[in-house]
């Protein structure tokens, strides 16, 4: 249950709450309930039900897959006033939930129960208008995902992926394991081309950090 000056606080963050008419906000205040997820949890693995659908409030939480040869992919991340629109999916389908919500920074969510989130997606625009919205941007991230996998060399993207770690150059705290499985490689495909780039003059490695040396040269590297 939510309380009155709770959801004042919870509509800076998820500021359509605003537009919720009288039944809607009520409806909220007496299924709703705040969480607290800490880094590491596993919100869903693959096969669960869902139970719920988190709305966060804070923190940030990874949804990958891991495929037969152990590989991982990260499909997307979602943070302050998103959700999961897999777990919208599962709610509203009734299946189960087909890969892995991890949290990877501590998270303070808005959970609505399954039952009042289903009902509450055929009785208010303002829900269902989130929900399209949600899987509007979803759509676009997975897809971009996908042309990425099937169209670009794996040392385009890992340039591309460090540009963006390191916000125009920098040091990148991360292991040669954690970026094969944000890219879907394997962590001796990424070692070899991490060590391609470094012999070119491109970055610098040591344990569990890259450092960023030629920012336009990485550039050029990812742009093609």
């Amino acid at each position: 249950m939510i309380e009155e000056n709770q959801y004042e606080r919870i509509a800076q963050t998820l500021p359509f709450l605003r537009r919720a008419e009288p039944q809607a906000r009520r409806d909220f205040l007496d299924n709703a309930y705040l969480a607290r997820i800490p880094a590491g949890h596993d919100v869903f693995v693959e096969g669960d039900q869902a139970e719920a659908i988190a709305l966060l409030l804070s923190g940030v939480v990874r949804v990958y897959k891991i495929g037969e040869n152990g590989r991982e992919i990260t499909l997307y991340r979602f943070g302050n006033g998103e959700s999961c629109i897999l777990t919208a999916n599962v709610i509203l389908s009734r299946q189960t939930f087909p890969a892995i919500a991890t949290v990877e920074r501590d998270a303070e969510a808005v959970m609505i129960p399954a039952g009042a989130f289903r009902q509450w997606i055929g009785r208010y625009d303002l829900w269902r208008d989130f929900i399209f919205g949600l899987l509007s941007q979803r759509l676009a991230s997975v897809i971009a995902t996908v042309d990425e996998v099937a169209f670009r060399r794996m040392d385009v993207r890992v340039a591309a992926f460090l540009l963006a770690r390191s916000q125009d150059g920098g040091q990148v705290h991360i292991t040669h394991q954690q970026i094969a499985a944000e890219l879907g490689s394997s962590r001796e495909v990424i070692s070899r081309l991490l060590e391609s780039l470094e012999e070119g003059g491109l970055i610098r490695r040591s344990r569990g950090v890259i450092e960023v040396l030629d920012v336009k040269g990485l550039a050029t590297l990812a742009a093609m």
